[in-house]
């Protein structure tokens, strides 16, 4: 499997509209593409020519064909499914709210609040149509109906590790920066502090291990996924890496951001290898528009990566958008 980079988006200081913001790539269900301006309050669907086709947030910011009004702050993530309905998550409210485009409408699902969460990251939907959250810094992972009532939490609020399976009730995590489905219908958490990959198995009811040894650092291409360190860095705010990604094969793409990286673990082979940056990273240096090697690739702060139909967005917080290619 080979990848090259498709394109490159220079993303202005000032982010005006349209010159791009660090939660650009997000897709639905049906391939739509959405930005999420986690600094002004407002996420925006895109037409396939570039315009705005919709806006939401508390006020409309940008010109579009029309504005949903909800009290939108600090938007980290967004997911879709089959009936067209949408997840937004508000972060600065600890808020979950359900969109329905074609109804021009946004309800309050959840309200983190309700249920004494610290935080909340991401939210998605699983393959049965259950609703999964994370704390961030609560160290908590939850599953909700799909009408929001909630069903169980995993993680007692205090951060911990367990290197071997343990079952739900003793599961614990250390800051989780992200969370994905994955084709199997199992949730995959960015154990973010303990610089490792865990999957919920739903059917054998068990938290594993599938990638990292739980110790940061810089080590493990070329073999077994659990072999592997992710980058750590202790004076980082946020430290570990910050985003994972799966495709349609169960592939994991992993954004070590502290590495300045792009990892991916092979579902076949199930061995990490890097597929894009480099660790000497050049602070404040943007890419080059016609670089075609992934490799070379300046990636100083790695954040919120998708997956769609063969690419891999690679979105930073203050730089550029990397659109990276799988050449079958």
């Amino acid at each position: 499997m080979k990848w090259v980079v498709d394109k490159i988006i220079n993303f202005k200081q000032e982010k005006l509209w349209k010159e791009g913001f660090a939660h650009l790539g997000f897709h639905d269900y049906f391939g739509k593409q959405y930005v999420l301006d986690y600094d002004n309050d407002w996420v925006g669907c895109f037409e396939d020519n570039g315009e705005l086709r919709w806006t939401l947030g508390s006020f409309q910011k940008y010109s579009s064909k029309f504005h949903i009004k909800a009290d939108i702050q600090k938007p980290v993530y967004l997911s879709g499914n089959s009936k067209g309905e949408l997840l937004v998550s508000s972060s600065g409210n600890k808020r979950i709210y359900k969109v329905i485009p074609e109804e021009q409408s946004a309800t309050l699902l959840i309200d983190g609040e309700e249920f004494g969460m610290k935080d909340i990251g991401n939210c998605l939907y699983d393959h049965n149509g259950c609703i999964w959250i994370n704390e961030i810094t609560g160290c908590r992972v939850w599953k909700f109906s799909c009408d929001g009532q909630a069903i169980r939490s995993i993680g007692n609020g205090k951060p911990g590790f367990q290197k071997d399976d343990t079952t739900f009730d003793l599961a614990q995590f250390n800051w989780i920066f992200d969370l994905k489905c994955g084709p199997d219908g199992n949730i995959y958490v960015l154990d973010s502090k303990n610089y490792s990959v865990r999957m919920i198995d739903l059917e054998e009811e068990k938290v594993k291990v599938v990638i990292g040894t739980g110790d940061g650092g810089y080590i493990g291409d070329g073999d077994i996924a659990i072999k592997a360190k992710l980058g750590g860095n202790p004076n980082a705010e946020f430290d570990g890496p910050w985003s994972l990604a799966l495709d349609q094969e169960g592939n994991i793409y992993i954004g070590d951001t502290q590495n300045h990286v792009v990892r991916m673990v092979e579902k076949e082979s199930n061995i990490i290898s890097t597929i894009a940056g480099k660790t000497n990273v050049e602070k404040g240096k943007r890419n080059i528009k016609t670089e075609g090697n992934p490799l070379n690739l300046n990636l100083s702060l790695i954040c919120s990566m998708d997956y769609h139909d063969n690419k891999l967005y690679i979105p930073e917080w203050d730089g550029d958008l990397i659109v990276l290619k799988k050449e079958l």
